[in-house]
């Protein structure tokens, strides 16, 4: 049953534009611990989250959303404690919304990050058009 609910997830998460998956075998982690195996979703360049063969999906937000999440109870804390990265166990149907939600939350951060990006290297390029132009 776990496989069909993180095969639910990948179908929502790569329906959307922009975004692409790539395994990882896992291997020996940072402090020593074993890191399960994981598919790791991207928009460009930047992670928005992966999930672990085991079902426990990963993100990391900056700290303020990263505590909300957690007093909200709608995510844990990392179990190996990194800084701003929120777990959640996909374990029953009901997990699959609230973990894409997460996800969906990740997406949106790393669009508006990369409309940030684009616009700034526009202004770069093109100093004297109405973007970059400055009133006299």
């Amino acid at each position: 049953m776990k496989d069909k609910l993180l095969e639910m997830v990948e179908h929502e998460v790569l329906g959307w534009p922009g975004v692409s998956k790539q395994t990882g075998g896992g291997g020996q982690g940072r402090g020593g611990f074993w890191v399960p195996p994981a598919t790791v979703y991207s928009f460009g360049r930047r992670q928005i989250g992966h999930i672990h063969d085991t079902g426990v999906a990963d993100l990391m937000f900056p700290g303020k959303i990263h505590d909300e999440l957690i007093s909200d109870g709608r995510a844990e804390p990392h179990p190996a404690g990194f800084a701003n990265v929120v777990s959640y166990h996909i374990r029953e149907p009901e997990d699959v919304p609230k973990v894409v939600e997460l996800f969906h939350m990740s997406y949106e951060r790393a669009k508006e990050s990369a409309a940030r990006r684009k616009e700034s290297t526009e202004r770069r390029r093109h100093p004297n058009d109405e973007r970059g132009q400055r009133s006299a």
